[in-house]
């Protein structure tokens, strides 16, 4: 643009590009400029404020003015704003930060590696799986199965994994030896008559169908979600992770626990990994490690995994793999920080006293003509929008009736996230009763507000 004017929203327009956003529609459309939060609010450049009902993007865990950790990352940037490493080296935080994490891992952990998101964090583990089937002498053991509607971020592996098409349309991806099995969601593809059980059976026959398919001596990892985030906040049906586990351990396949939207409080235990009684043989997190303050990310791998690292790298004369920013002590200090106040004040405890209440008031939204199903636990929720509640049929992509929702609430204060026609929830860990009320209560003035819409264009 060759006049971008002086306004924040207009220099974006510009010259910033935006992640998950109609690039071309931006353009007429603008930003929402966001320069200042409090607690479980931010607020625009007008001043109006908003409950962030989705926690930034599942990560403001403490909200948006935390002092203790705005301080944790002045101290640790006046003693020791950068250090690597690399060839041996660490900073005496970054030690600290690891033997916290091992300490609360929720099944034996052996060592933690840092890195700066969770894209990052996963394309470390699918590393580490073909350098431990490399190091034990399977050189064909390397595929590594991911789940339909899964979400495992956004690098050339990690989107891969991903399993929502818009991350592989026109980006050449899934890569080789990247595979998607069953969805497990009961609501969309429970079949007529099948209970949760027998559904959770078919999809643990057909993952082991897909492994004797491409062979077990060919299939490394099978990677997860606790809870499935960003491809609808869905919970695993009843028995599903015990009979999945069942068909990993029999065919010896790794299994990759992806915590980082789980992690640290959001299913009302400290990991989703004990939510749904999981025994991970590596385990990713990011987001609330930091409660979103600074970028940082980290991998645990178990024993068997580390000590055959160390022979491959005895072997080869080095682990060949690291980034600049490995355990910036600078982020490593607000986690350690972070970690600490999850602890004093039984953050954990808080979110099973006041996630009730959230799970309550969304599901007292179950009978709107609007809502097929609504589901979650502890504080992550979801509502799914559909067009005929009998037969589950879905709107059109195109109708944007998901977002056309979530833009209503905003107005009337509430920031919600519309994964196509399923709006989530996922609000600091911090968030009041009272404050749940007050963002449900955004919500059901924009159902009303979206049904008019819906039958003035006649879409339903």
């Amino acid at each position: 643009m060759d006049n971008p004017g002086n306004s924040a929203g207009s220099r974006d327009i510009a010259y910033h590009i935006h992640p998950y956003t109609n690039l071309k529609a931006h353009q007429t459309q603008g930003p929402l400029v966001i320069t200042r939060g409090e607690g479980v609010r931010v607020f625009d450049e007008t001043g109006k404020g908003y409950i962030e009902g989705f926690a930034g993007l599942w990560c403001a865990s403490l909200g948006f003015n935390e002092p203790r950790l705005v301080a944790a990352a002045t101290r640790q940037l006046e003693k020791l704003p950068y250090y690597h490493n690399f060839a041996g080296k660490a900073s005496d935080v970054v030690i600290d930060l690891a033997e916290r994490l091992i300490e609360i891992s929720p099944v034996p952990m052996s060592k933690v590696f840092f890195a700066n998101s969770g894209s990052e964090a996963t394309d470390t583990a699918v590393k580490l799986v073909w350098y431990y089937n490399n190091a034990v002498g399977r050189p064909d053991k390397k595929k590594v199965i991911s789940r339909q509607k899964g979400y495992h971020g956004v690098t050339i592996a990690s989107a891969s994994l991903t399993g929502l098409p818009n991350n592989h349309r026109d980006f050449d991806l899934p890569i080789d030896r990247i595979m998607h099995t069953d969805c497990p969601h009961y609501y969309r593809f429970g079949a007529e008559g099948e209970s949760e059980e027998d559904f959770a059976s078919r999809c643990a026959a057909n993952l082991e169908k897909m492994i004797l398919d491409e062979g077990p001596d060919t299939v490394a990892a099978f990677i997860a979600e606790p809870l499935m985030g960003a491809g609808g906040v869905i919970v695993p049906p009843k028995t599903y992770f015990e009979k999945v586990q069942a068909v990993l351990k029999k065919y010896d396949v790794l299994f990759i626990a992806d915590e980082v939207i789980c992690g640290f409080g959001r299913t009302g235990n400290m990991w989703g990994t004990q939510t749904f009684d999981l025994k991970p043989d590596m385990i990713t997190m990011a987001k609330a490690l930091s409660a979103a303050y600074l970028p940082i990310s980290a991998l645990m791998v178990s024993e068997k995994v580390f000590s055959a690292m160390v022979d491959e790298s005895e072997k080869i004369g080095l682990f060949a793999h690291g980034f600049t920013y490995s355990g910036h002590p600078v982020p490593a200090a607000v986690a350690v920080e972070t970690l600490m106040i999850y602890e004093e004040r039984d953050i954990v405890g808080h979110v099973r006293r006041v996630g009730p209440r959230l799970q309550e008031r969304l599901r007292q939204l179950t009978d709107h003509p609007l809502i097929g199903e609504v589901r979650g636990l502890g504080l992550v929720g979801a509502i799914e929008l559909v067009k005929n509640k009998d037969t589950k049929e879905s709107f059109d992509p195109s109708d944007g009736i998901g977002a056309y929702l979530c833009a209503r609430a905003q107005e009337y204060g509430a920031i919600a996230r519309a994964i196509v026609d399923t709006v989530a929830f996922s609000p600091p860990l911090i968030i009041s009763a009272e404050e749940i009320d007050e963002m449900i209560d955004c919500v059901e003035r924009a159902l009303d507000d979206t049904l008019t819409m819906v039958k003035e264009r006649g879409l339903a």
